[in-house]
């Protein structure tokens, strides 16, 4: 294997920085830990948090050879010594570093306890480092408690964790905390460039640029996806090459797939999604692209420009912004929900591409919700179509609200999207005018209150509510207007749970309301319960008492033959039940 091989297979840990000024998005907190060193202020116990990748494990040895480098000036440690050799390599005898993660139980922490007390073989301080320390078992937490509050002078603590919050209480309250941000896009590209220079290899700005933005904020994971563009062993590596190396599609083929489902163009998105599978882009990375582009098309519609693009590059924001302002904040919403809820389905099935397309096919046929959420926060009611111009899928005594689409016409079908948008825009916008002059003119029916109209106004509460309030009125069993302005209606004994869940001030409200619509004027609505038994509740009662009769009748004391039982047996009697008994009628048929 040949030293350049060998470079790349730890290109990660070649770059990793040796002292403060190297630590890249971090330098706050490389400030406060020199100043500390400087001031001779430095703590017992520091916590580093932060996301992976993003330097923590390298900033706790930079501190432990700041605080142990004989030649350190300042706070920076000279990085040349066999003391900042070995802490870098992660060799020195007296910096420990621990893998919180397979040395988590509590045996691990009383070696650790029993070992604290030893002196430091060379160095000024004795240094734990324990990565991953969130892995740690409640016990081992405990035992390390003690050690922790009051540990020797000559020892320092440098615990690491991606998951703080799994940290008991006890342990953060005796640390310094330091949280690690993500690290700024633009400073790795800078980072790459520097890597890309030292390498001696041609990369083109678009290339960084998608590796950084890949990256997430994660230092190491950019290296680690730039040290798999470098074996790739081209001399010039462009774009398409990390496309190729992570199974993503590029910008123009996300842009080309949404402008399809834009224009409702369901073969042509299809066929785009086809494509871009056999091209080598994977399902799983594709869909996930398409999220983070509809996330950016959410922004971009919300008109937050300074916001950083997440699924292609900013010399394609305008493409964004052409798109978001065709579909709007609400479709593009509801396109982002359609397709997370693809993607979370994707994990518990074998047919991921199937819903994929579904999906696609769904956000197609999705309407202009911004105009949709207009009408509705005007308070524009849309009349219902005359029985000659209702869809035959609609009941004939529907009173759904519906509003005509017009017709596209099929010469316009290659026009612009854009241009095509805000015909129909237009179209819609005359069509709900209309519409809104109609209902405006016309007067609605209402129903007089007065005698003779109840069961008609109870049918009508029943259909105008939904839900359990309409399962609720079915149990009314008579209604009656007992004054003016006042409403009675009586519920059946079997139905007291109705009656006690439309007595709840919310639904009672609720219910006058509706009435109020019914009849245009404010009735109050009182509830009683019926106090006459139901037909079913009469023969109930009757079989119930002539049961209690008959286990009268059915006294062992008064049947001989069993009392002989009883006594030839030398038994007790439990129970006495009746069998294939005979009514009148029967005995006398027979």
């Amino acid at each position: 294997m040949s030293n350049k091989s060998i470079q790349y297979t730890v290109l990660a840990r070649r770059f990793r920085p040796q002292n403060f000024s190297e630590v890249v998005g971090q330098e706050m907190v490389a400030k406060a830990l020199q100043n500390a060193i400087c001031a001779d202020r430095v703590a017992h116990a520091y916590l580093f948090t932060g996301a992976r990748g993003v330097g923590k494990t390298s900033m706790a040895r930079i501190l432990a050879k700041a605080l142990n480098c004989p030649n350190s000036q300042e706070g920076i440690p000279c990085g040349e010594c066999e003391v900042c050799q070995n802490i870098s390599v992660g060799s020195d005898i007296d910096v420990l570093e621990i893998d919180g993660a397979s040395n988590r139980g509590i045996d691990d922490i009383r070696s650790l306890r029993a070992n604290v007390n030893v002196k430091s073989m060379r160095s000024q301080y004795k240094i734990y480092i324990i990565d991953e320390v969130h892995m740690l078992t409640k016990e081992a937490f405990n035992a390390l408690l003690k050690t922790l509050e009051e540990p020797p002078p000559n020892v320092k603590f440098i615990f690491c964790t991606t998951e703080p919050n799994k940290l008991p209480d006890t342990i953060l309250s005796r640390c310094q905390r330091f949280d690690f941000g993500y690290i700024e896009e633009t400073s790795i590209c800078n980072r790459l460039k520097q890597i890309a220079e030292l390498e001696q290899v041609e990369v083109d700005e678009s290339a960084i640029q998608l590796v950084a933005r890949r990256a997430g904020g994660s230092m190491r994971d950019s290296q680690s996806i730039f040290d798999q563009l470098l074996s790739f062993g081209d001399s010039h590596l462009t774009a398409e090459s990390v496309h190729r190396i992570l199974g993503t599609a590029s910008d123009e083929r996300l842009i080309e797939l949404i402008d399809a489902l834009i224009d409702r163009k369901r073969d042509v998105a299809l066929a785009l999604f086809e494509a871009a599978l056999n091209s080598g882009v994977q399902l799983n990375e594709f869909v996930d692209q398409l999220l983070n582009y509809l996330r950016d098309l959410s922004v971009v519609a919300t008109g937050a420009d300074q916001v950083t693009l997440l699924a292609i590059s900013e010399i394609n924001r305008s493409s964004l912004q052409k798109q978001a302002q065709i579909w709007g904040i609400q479709t593009c919403l509801a396109a982002f929900e359609i397709l997370n809820e693809a993607r979370n389905k994707m994990f518990r099935a074998s047919h991921g591409r199937a819903l994929v397309e579904l999906a696609l096919i769904r956000i197609s046929l999705l309407e202009d919700l911004d105009q949709l959420c207009s009408l509705l926060t005007n308070g524009v009611q849309i009349p219902a179509l005359p029985p000659t111009q209702r869809p035959a899928s609609q009941p004939k005594g529907s009173t759904q609200n519906a509003v005509s689409t017009p017709e596209v016409n099929p010469s316009t079908q290659n026009e612009p999207p854009t241009q095509k948008k805000i015909e129909k825009k237009s179209e819609i916008n005359s069509v709900v005018t209309q519409n809104s002059i109609e209902s405006a003119t016309s007067t609605a029916e209402l129903i007089p209150f007065r005698a003779g109209v109840e069961s008609l106004l109870l049918t009508q509460l029943i259909e105008i509510n939904e839900d359990l309030l309409k399962d609720s009125l079915k149990g009314v069993e008579s209604i009656a207007i007992s004054g003016p302005k006042q409403l009675d209606l009586q519920f059946s004994k079997s139905y007291n749970f109705s009656k006690q869940y439309c007595e709840r001030p919310e639904i009672m409200v609720k219910l006058e309301g509706s009435l109020e619509k019914l009849t245009g004027e404010r009735i109050k609505i009182r509830l009683q319960e019926s106090s006459s038994e139901t037909t079913a509740e009469k023969e109930s009662n009757s079989t119930l008492t002539k049961r209690r009769v008959e286990q009268r009748d059915l006294s062992p004391d008064s049947d001989e033959f069993l009392q002989e039982a009883l006594a030839v047996f030398n038994a007790k009697s439990v129970r006495v039940s009746v069998l294939n008994k005979q009514t009148e009628d029967e005995k006398e048929d027979s």
